[in-house]
């Protein structure tokens, strides 16, 4: 028995099917994990939300927005930013690193930290200004117990921030060296 021309064109069409459906499952395999890592890092974390604070969900943010709900910090030109988990007003692992230079400016160089605390328009508001104040004082217990002294900590009063629909860049305090 002799095999002809179409059973070789088949197996090839077999062949040649089944590396296309190959190629077409790895690069949506890479493109679904790519996607599924990039979601993942500007989802929030799920957390407890307490009633009548800063407590709404996160919205997806544009890119450079810090979406959290861990409390973290960053330092961005002369800048020290603390942002805040939903309802909370403990500091973020590193604080005492990222406060250093402000510590020494205001120590050494005679200059005033100003502590400014933020919070975002959902819920109470009474209740989101008080939160936003018990932050600042945390960053600035924190600037006291580097060694500042206490006429060199300047607050301020809390200010409503809307941050492009991300109530995590709300909940912040930033500190900044003044002449």
């Amino acid at each position: 028995m002799s095999f002809n021309s179409s059973d070789d064109d088949g197996q090839q069409r077999f062949a040649l099917g089944f590396l296309t459906i190959l190629i077409a499952l790895v690069v949506s395999t890479v493109v679904g994990v790519v996607v599924y890592q990039r979601g993942m890092a500007r989802a929030p974390a799920a957390a407890p939300m307490l009633a009548g604070t800063d407590a709404a969900p996160v919205a997806a943010a544009a890119p450079g927005v810090v979406v959290t709900e861990e409390a973290s910090v960053v330092v961005e030109g002369g800048v020290v930013k603390f942002y805040f988990a939903s309802g909370s007003a403990a500091l973020a692992p590193g604080a005492a690193e990222a406060l250093a230079d402000v510590a020494r400016g205001a120590g050494e160089q005679g200059r005033t930290a100003l502590v400014s605390g933020y919070h975002d328009a959902t819920g109470d508001a009474a209740l989101n200004a008080e939160l936003a104040k018990q932050r600042a004082m945390a960053v600035r217990d924190a600037l006291l117990e580097l060694g500042v002294p206490a006429e060199r900590v300047e607050l301020r009063k809390p200010e409503v921030t809307q941050a492009d629909g991300d109530n995590a860049e709300a909940r912040r305090v930033e500190v900044v060296l003044a002449p």
